[in-house]
């Protein structure tokens, strides 16, 4: 119980600071501990419920959240999380961390050749924006991720939307994957509900913390963080799976 509450706080600050899911520790974390791939995912994708939506409303409050242009991307991923419990069935567990890991060495490249900060914002068409959602809520549910570590690199480096408010987007666009992520995983029976609202709940505590640190420091030093955070994620998968 204690290793749950205290992987809860540690999840919630790196969600709150970096606008992930939660997924992209959690899950390493919980192999480590010993759960089974598709166990971790579904105890993940409760966690990432509470962060997400207490992040987002933190995010609100502070005003760094454009709700407006998140909500196409949003809905997109909410359809396509639907077809994640589906895509589980089918998918042996190393392939789900192939995937994984693929997911976060293109965000990390994307995030390292960025564009600088102070570009102006592009509007991407709604039809585009809601066919990457689509994509990413399919996928990025399916491998216990909210979908945010692309999204995020995808808003600073395609749409030089800037860092912070990109950051709180990606967030925002995890409370539609991994609610319907839920309903997804909970019809194919994947999901333990005591280990995930114990973390999810002292997830609460961290991403309050992670919040406050987001809004605190500069965006060049945040942009470090978040590629270092990254290369360690890569690395260790890599080693998990190749090693």
């Amino acid at each position: 119980m204690l290793e749950l509450v205290f992987l809860g706080i540690v999840v919630g600050v790196i969600s709150g600071f970096f606008g992930v899911g939660g997924g992209t520790i959690l899950v390493p974390l919980l192999l480590i501990l010993g759960y089974e791939t598709k166990i971790a995912i579904g105890i993940t994708i409760v966690q990432m419920v509470f962060s997400s939506i207490y992040g987002s409303y933190l995010n609100y409050k502070k005003g760094t959240l454009d709700i407006a242009m998140i909500t196409t991307v949003g809905v997109g991923g909410f359809i396509g999380a639907l077809f994640s419990g589906m895509l589980v069935s089918m998918i042996s567990s190393q392939t789900l961390e192939i995937f994984f890991l693929l997911f976060a060495i293109f965000a990390l490249v994307r995030l390292f050749f960025t564009t600088k900060e102070g570009l102006e914002q592009k509007e991407g068409g709604k039809i585009l924006l809601f066919a990457i959602g689509l994509i990413l809520g399919a996928i990025s549910m399916s491998i216990g991720v909210g979908g945010s570590i692309v999204l995020v690199p995808i808003l600073v480096g395609f749409l030089h939307v800037p860092l912070k408010k990109a950051i709180s987007a990606g967030l925002f666009f995890v409370v539609f994957s991994s609610v319907s992520g839920l309903i997804s995983h909970t019809m194919s029976g994947y999901i333990d509900y005591k280990s995930g609202i114990v973390i999810g709940l002292a997830s609460l505590v961290g991403v309050y913390i992670g919040i406050y640190f987001k809004d605190s420091v500069d965006a060049t030093l945040q942009k470090r963080l978040l590629v270092s955070f990254y290369i360690l994620i890569v690395s260790y998968l890599i080693t998990r799976i190749f090693f």
